[in-house]
């Protein structure tokens, strides 16, 4: 049974940082991209950043890039979030998910095939 579990998350003011971590167990299937994405209540679930597995390609959303980086744990089938610079509009429960076949795109949520249940990221002014 796949479990996708992050943690990391939690209060910080305005300009700190976080790193979030996503870790995947259960696998029985090479992982071909790990990604995450972001809720904040009332609104849809929007993408934040991915990496494949294969390679180590990267994509950011525009709101997000220059500020967070994304890298990935082979060996630990583990993804990991840095968030720096965090503004108030970054306030919101964060998914990981986790692709297992290869698609063109990384950047929606029905490109991925397992998600966690999310950590809160809450950023005050």
């Amino acid at each position: 049974q796949v479990q996708v579990a992050e943690s990391g998350g939690g209060l910080v003011q305005a300009g700190g940082s976080l790193r979030l971590s996503c870790a995947s167990s259960g696998l029985t299937f090479s992982i071909e991209a790990m990604g995450w994405f972001r809720q904040a209540p009332g609104n849809e679930r929007e993408f934040v950043a991915a990496i494949r597995w294969s390679g180590g390609s990267t994509d950011y959303a525009d709101s997000v890039k220059g500020r967070f980086t994304i890298s990935r744990d082979i060996a630990k089938n583990t993804v990991y979030l840095q968030m720096n610079s965090l503004k108030p509009e970054d306030t919101a429960r964060y998914y990981c998910a986790v692709d297992r076949d290869w698609r063109p795109t990384i950047r929606t949520v029905s490109d991925y095939d397992y998600w966690g249940q999310g950590t809160q990221v809450t950023v005050s002014s």
